[in-house]
């Protein structure tokens, strides 16, 4: 039997915090009436500002992030288009293979799992493609698999040196309300976003931000749509509604969590972010272990992979967390099945739950056998809450 508190630091979805609960318990409303447009608009409003947007318009999808990915592509590109994209980790291998099923003819990149997304490749490639033959260039800003953040800036500055006209679509569900997204600034075109996140909300809306380039391109896309019709549903926005029933109570929670974040500030958000998974990167450094992100440089603020020591199977770290100290950590994705966990630290968090996680992990991979010292991880990472001077971890990755 467990007791007490349920830990969870998977990378998504993330925990919700109590008022945001509180938010959501509401009656059932007429998504038709007045009032609706009242909860509406606010909400797309506050969202502006995670996306770094004034300019782009705001769509909110029944959905997951991945129903925010299919509604990027087929309200943009026809089949046969020809779109750039990096395979670097689990999810962006997903956003190829949905790329390639509806049809569009994809240039694919393959890269280390724990490298970003390779920028002057990206550059090559535009230089060489004198007819403008690609469309889109898809970037994973923070590839959740390997705990790796690439640099999407980067890829708007290959764009523009190639004098390219290709749209760039951003795939942000593990960066937007918890790293720095600047969509306006990047010229990018389409975001990509889920309310189970930095968002701290159940699953169930895929949040999608379009440019005005990117509207513009919706009226010669031939793809076929009809639920993820954005133009449908932009207009039904306007109105202040949806083009079909709402799940309205997502609504109240997403309002209330943008409540939170602009009363934090995003600024100290972001500050927070950063200082939470640096102690979490200390802490996994001082007990000898690697992460799958190749260098601190690009190592995400929002969730870490960790390679498991020679001889362990993560997949056993991860049921000892679960059985015996009712902790929840992420597993290894694809080839990283049973050879690294992921502790997630974003959304609604402080300290004390980091310094828990890497307690946890410690007691889970001493169980299975792994040569640590105990305590060690807590403390590099309580030098770095303290503010006291540290060395900042190396992220080496191990064969």
């Amino acid at each position: 039997m467990q007791t007490g508190t349920s830990h969870l630091f998977i990378p998504g979805p993330t925990n919700i915090p109590a008022d945001v609960q509180r938010a959501m318990i509401v009656p059932m409303q007429d998504h038709r009436a007045p009032e609706f447009a009242a909860l509406l608009q606010p909400v797309r409003d506050g969202l502006k500002p995670l996306f770094g947007t004034r300019e782009a318009q705001i769509a909110l999808l029944p959905g997951s992030g991945t129903a925010a990915w299919e509604a990027a592509i087929t309200n943009t590109l026809s089949p046969g288009d020809k779109v750039l994209m990096a395979r670097h980790g689990q999810f962006s291998v997903l956003w190829a293979d949905m790329a390639q099923a509806l049809g569009l003819q994809v240039e694919i990149m393959d890269v280390a799992w724990g490298a970003p997304c390779p920028v002057r490749e990206i550059e090559r490639r535009l230089g060489a493609d004198r007819h403008g033959d690609i469309k889109a260039v898809f970037v994973t800003h923070n590839e959740t698999a390997t705990g790796v953040t690439s640099d999407v800036g980067a890829v708007r500055h290959a764009l523009d040196a190639c004098f390219h006209d290709a749209l760039l679509f951003v795939d942000g569900v593990s960066s937007i309300g918890s790293i720095p997204f600047e969509m306006d600034l990047w010229g990018v075109d389409m975001a990509v976003a889920g309310s189970q996140k930095g968002l701290m909300c159940p699953a169930g809306l895929g949040i999608l931000a379009a440019s005005p380039r990117a509207l513009a391109t919706m009226e010669s896309s031939c793809m076929a749509r009809s639920f993820l019709d954005l133009r449908a549903m932009l207009a039904a926005h306007e109105g202040g509604s949806f083009c079909y029933t709402p799940p309205a109570q997502l609504l109240h929670g997403l309002r209330a969590s943008l409540a939170r974040l602009h009363t934090e500030g995003l600024d100290a958000v972001f500050t927070r972010h950063h200082r939470l998974a640096e102690g979490i990167r200390a802490g996994v450094a001082a007990l000898g272990l690697s992460t799958v992100a190749e260098h601190r440089i690009f190592a995400s603020d929002t969730v870490t992979a960790i390679r498991a020591p020679q001889g362990i199977d993560a997949r056993e770290v991860i049921a000892i967390a679960r059985d015996r100290y009712n902790t929840h950590f992420g597993g290894g994705l694809g080839p990283l099945a049973g050879k690294a966990f992921r502790i997630g630290h974003l959304g609604d968090l402080n300290e004390g739950m980091c310094l828990t996680a890497l307690g946890i992990a410690e007691l889970a991979l001493k169980a299975a056998g792994a040569p640590i010292t105990l305590g060690a991880g807590i403390t590099a990472a309580q030098q770095v809450y303290a503010g006291e001077p540290h060395t900042p971890a190396l992220s080496i990755a191990a064969e």
